[in-house]
C-alpha cells in the first residue's frame, strides 16, 4: 500500500470518526439528556398521558441502541487509526495476509481478510 493510499484511507477514518462524533452528541443533547416532562412540552406538576410516556421511552430506547452501535464503530475506527499509524494497516489480524483495496474501500475499519472473517463467523454461528 503506497502512502498516497494510506493518506486517503486516513482521511476517510478522520472524516467518519468526526462524522460520528457529531452524531453521537447530537443524540445526547437531544433525546438522552431531554427530561420526559421537557420532551412533552409540560411544564405544569400534572402528569402526562401514558401513551406519550410510552412514545417517549421508545425513542430514547432507539436512541440509546443507535448510540451503542456509534460507539462500537468509533472504537473500531480509533482501532484502525493505530494500526495505521502503526504501519499495521491494512493487514489481515488472523493471517497477516494483505487486505484487499476492494474490502477495505467498503470497510476502512475492518481488521480481517474475507475469507478469515467469513471463517470467524462460521465458527461464531456453530457454537451458538
Amino acid at each position: 500500500m503506497t502512502e498516497k493510499d494510506l493518506k486517503e484511507f486516513e482521511d476517510r477514518l478522520l472524516a467518519e470518526r468526526k462524522r460520528i462524533v457529531k452524531e453521537m452528541g447530537h443524540l445526547e443533547s437531544t433525546v438522552l439528556k431531554v427530561n420526559p416532562r421537557d420532551s412533552a412540552g409540560d411544564l405544569s406538576g400534572y402528569s402526562f398521558h401514558m401513551a406519550d410516556a410510552g412514545t417517549d421511552a421508545y425513542e430514547r430506547e432507539k436512541a440509546f441502541l443507535f448510540a451503542s452501535s456509534e460507539g462500537r464503530l468509533l472504537m473500531e475506527i480509533d482501532d484502525a487509526l493505530r494500526r495505521l499509524y502503526r504501519g499495521e494497516y491494512g493487514s489481515c489480524e488472523s493471517c497477516g495476509k494483505p487486505i484487499s483495496r476492494a474490502r477495505l474501500e467498503a470497510m476502512p475499519a475492518t481488521r480481517m481478510c474475507v475469507a478469515c472473517k467469513e471463517k470467524e463467523e462460521r465458527a461464531t454461528r456453530g457454537a451458538q
